[in-house]
């Protein structure tokens, strides 16, 4: 049996990046991954000669000119920009809250008169937790409404935080929003990075070139065959869920899920962006991804005939099903530092990833993270 300097649990980002700088260092590595194919969630699946992004849509944005050259040296990405739109009751918003959305909510057309709006619902906000005897937001709701006000947040925030989260926003933690971006410009860039992008070909490209050199095995559960794939290797990389490494000692992590619906139409051009988010509570899912818009621009949108849409329904994480988001409450984190102990005592594990670290990460900060690391 072939012997490999590392065993790498996982074929998404954090394990292919390893396996890429590994390899550059001359090391032997072996990746497996219970799914039957390589890429963990950036996989995309060609359906109509369109990239799905079957586990939802993937905006690669940094402003680390080093991760940035890195990934671009791998595969060239586009230039796309990410301005999604919000669907409240068939009216539409752009995001983020933007000069755009402040005359789509209010119809005024200046800075200074977005601002004072702004200020007089914040104000309402802050009277009446004072009227309640509270001088801190005690909730999400009050947080969002002491940042933004009440009819943005009533509109735009409630009803898609309650479904992404399956909780009302009273019961939610003030801390999951910190802050909400506010422009007083007309931008309707998401994110406030230098870079963003797409890879030009799709992610599968990024991933494959990434492993290429190392083996693969797919279809391979790590725990059904964990004494004989340890015996491979002398150190393992973990991506996986690190409750379930520890065969779950001290009780299970939560985690939210995602389902998704995915429809080809007859149509080249479905709702005219990438991302459409449907905020009102009474719409089941939270948004609708049209993924030709990540790499099809101009004519060549018309050109493909066709369409693939997904819509996303948001879930608590159940036995079985992938787990996407950690949910980070107090209870939750204090049980993960439980396992946090154990792993930081490993001499020969590597663990990584919004999984085995149980925190939400961006795929710029994995990327980072495993160039930090060599």
């Amino acid at each position: 049996m072939q012997h490999y300097d590392y065993l790498i649990v996982g074929a998404g980002l954090f394990g292919s990046v390893f396996a890429y700088k590994a390899k550059e260092q001359g090391k032997k590595c072996l990746v497996v991954d219970r799914r039957p194919h390589l890429g963990g969630n950036l996989y995309c699946e060609d359906v109509e000669g369109i990239h799905v992004h079957k586990y939802g849509a993937h905006i690669f944005h940094t402003s680390d000119k080093k991760v940035w050259d890195f990934v671009n040296s791998i595969v060239e990405f586009n230039r796309y920009t990410n301005s999604p739109v919000a669907n409240y009751k068939g009216k539409l918003y752009n995001l983020p809250f933007n000069m755009n959305t402040f005359y789509q909510m209010w119809g005024v057309t200046t800075p200074a008169e977005a601002k004072a709006k702004i200020e007089e619902q914040k104000a309402e906000a802050i009277a009446r937790m004072k009227a309640d005897g509270v001088s801190e937001p005690r909730n999400l709701e009050e947080q969002a409404q002491t940042l933004i006000g009440k009819d943005i947040y009533e509109k735009l925030i409630k009803g898609y935080t309650e479904k992404q989260w399956g909780r009302k926003c009273t019961e939610l933690p003030a801390f999951i929003i910190k802050r909400l971006p506010v422009r007083l410009v007309f931008d309707n860039n998401y994110f406030n990075n230098k870079y963003q992008g797409i890879p030009i070909g799709g992610y599968n490209v990024l991933i494959e070139r990434l492993l290429d050199g190392a083996d693969t095995r797919l279809g391979c559960d790590f725990f059904a065959h964990r004494e004989e794939l340890e015996a491979l290797a002398d150190k393992v990389v973990f991506t996986g869920t690190i409750d379930e490494y520890y065969g779950y000692r001290f009780g299970k992590l939560e985690y939210r899920t995602v389902r998704f619906e995915m429809e080809t139409l007859d149509t080249p051009n479905y709702q005219g962006n990438a991302v459409v988010n449907y905020t009102e509570r009474e719409v089941p899912y939270t948004r609708v991804i049209e993924h030709k818009h990540f790499e099809m621009f101009g004519t060549d949108v018309d050109n493909c005939p066709k369409t693939v849409i997904s819509r996303e329904y948001s879930s608590e994480w159940t036995e079985g099903s992938e787990p996407y988001y950690p949910v980070n409450n107090e209870k939750n984190n204090a049980l993960y530092l439980k396992y946090k102990e154990l792993a930081d005592k490993e001499t020969n594990v590597i663990f990584g990833g919004r999984l085995a670290e149980y925190k939400y990460y961006d795929m710029h900060h994995i990327v980072e993270k495993v160039l930090n690391l060599f």
